[in-house]
Formats: structure tokens, sequence, C-alpha cells
């Protein structure tokens, strides 16, 4: 009977994980697509979010962050994304990569949060 409850959690527990690992690839595709509108659908209602050297703004609305991140990626010119690495514990992930352009790149975090069964950015920084 314990092998049985014991099996039956490791076989949970790797579905849920994979299902965490999909939609981390799902966000990780959307960064390296370098379209700011499909990495949007990936937000949380409200996000904290710090863009280069400009001060964090907490608790950010979806549509603001949204704006906000597409006039990054304009005015940066991003031209795509490479995941350097990825993690997480309970319903918290984070994916850790960088941002590239033509001739520099920018170092990003994001963190996701697992809401209703799907995962959703909650904290965004690049530097």
């Amino acid at each position: 009977m314990k092998n049985l409850i014991l099996v039956i959690g490791f076989i949970l527990g790797g579905i849920l994980n994979s299902q965490a690992q999909s939609e981390t690839d799902m966000v990780v595709r959307a960064l390296k697509s370098a379209n700011p509108d499909m990495i949007t659908t990936y937000l949380d209602d409200y996000v904290d979010l710090k863009l280069l050297d400009k001060d964090e703004v907490k608790n950010m609305s979806k549509n603001q962050a949204a704006l906000a991140l597409k006039s990054f990626y304009t005015d940066n010119g991003i031209k795509g994304f490479e995941k350097v690495s990825d993690g997480g514990k309970g319903t918290l992930v984070y994916i850790l990569g960088k941002l590239t352009t033509s001739g520099k790149s920018y170092s990003i975090t994001v963190q996701l949060k697992q809401k209703n069964g799907t995962l959703y950015i909650i904290t965004m920084r690049i530097s």
C-alpha cells in the first residue's frame, strides 16, 4: 500500500512538473520571438517591472506593463532571447536569460506564478 501511494505521488509530481516545464517553454518561445505582444499574453493582472536604469515599478497594470515592454523592445531593437537557466519551487518559477540585439545583450529575470493552473509573469527585470 505504501509503495502504491509513493508511486502515485511520483506520477502526480512528474505530471505537475512537466506541465510547469511546458508552460515555461511557451514563455521562452514568446521571449525568443522578440514579439512583445506575444509576451504580454503571459503577464499577470499586475506586474513588477524594472527596465534598465529606470526605477522598478511595483504593481503596474498589465496594460501599462505591455505598453512599457513594447516601447522597450522598439527603442532597444530586441531581436531575440537566449535562456541561461530556469527553475523554481511550488507555484513560483523563474527564467534567467539574455535579450539580444544586433550589437549587445541585456540580462533578464522573469518570475512566474501559477494561478488557476497557468503560469503568469509577475516580475520582469531587465538590466
